[in-house]
């Protein structure tokens, strides 16, 4: 699919997708066109990035803590880590991750927030690695 044939918002959605989600990880998820799940990327950063993300009504910081939670309760580790990051990016702070994966405990049971437990700890020391955050507590 050329440029010019990508879906509608597909430029905003690539600007917002960047935004939250750093660069790099948006470069390597649309690199390839030929790619087996690029036209599932296609819709994913025009619909949910394009038309859903830069909506009125919620900051960006408040629709990643709600899309964290939301994969807490999903159980999905993938996109947590990744959405996690976004969040960090949008002004979370690593304190608060912890206090949505503890809310989350109570609400989505212990094996969902022990695994989210395990993304955001894995995602904090890759961060501290990077010089990112500082993970010394």
């Amino acid at each position: 699919m050329s440029q010019s044939d990508k879906p509608a918002n597909y430029d905003k959605g690539k600007a917002m997708r960047t935004k939250v989600l750093g660069e790099a990880y948006v470069s390597k998820a649309v690199a390839n066109p030929a790619d087996f799940a690029a036209p599932l990327q296609d819709i994913v950063t025009s619909y949910a990035w394009g038309t859903v993300w830069p909506r009125e009504g919620l900051e960006p910081k408040l629709r990643s803590i709600v899309t964290v939670s939301m994969l807490i309760a999903l159980n999905r580790p993938t996109e947590l880590k990744l959405h996690m990051r976004g969040a960090l990016n949008n002004g979370v702070t690593p304190e608060q991750l912890r206090e949505i994966i503890i809310h989350g405990s109570v609400y989505c049971g212990f094996p969902a927030a022990m695994d989210s437990m395990r993304q955001a700890k894995a995602l904090l020391e890759e961060l501290a690695q990077e010089g990112v955050v500082d993970n010394s507590n």
